[in-house]
């Protein structure tokens, strides 16, 4: 496993492009060593690995779905009315991942 330092975090904050001061970069550094710590003393469990991942505490089914009625779909100049920027076509968003 990567260790995480400060210059990874930067990394991956210039990488999502945002930026935070110094200060917050700290305390976000010492969030992952708590929460490195928690998985840690998670993993010495013993046994862990007989049981089954949990993805939700109750079983839950759904048995009843809906009827699935044929409607006819927007127009592309109806989807794209209320679009901000519109490019080809397509709604154009700003660039957010480097």
């Amino acid at each position: 496993m990567k260790t995480i330092t400060k210059d990874v975090l930067i990394d991956a904050a210039h990488r999502l492009m945002f930026d935070m001061s110094s200060e917050e970069y700290d305390t976000l550094l010492e969030e992952f060593k708590i929460l490195t710590k928690q998985m840690e003393t998670i993993g010495k469990i013993e046994g862990l690995d007989d049981y089954e991942p949990m993805t939700f505490p109750f079983d839950c089914h759904t048995d009843v779905l809906r009827e699935d009625i044929p409607e006819t779909p927007l127009s592309t100049e109806e989807a794209l009315k209320n679009a901000g920027s519109v490019m080809d076509n397509q709604i154009k968003l700003p660039k957010v991942v480097g």
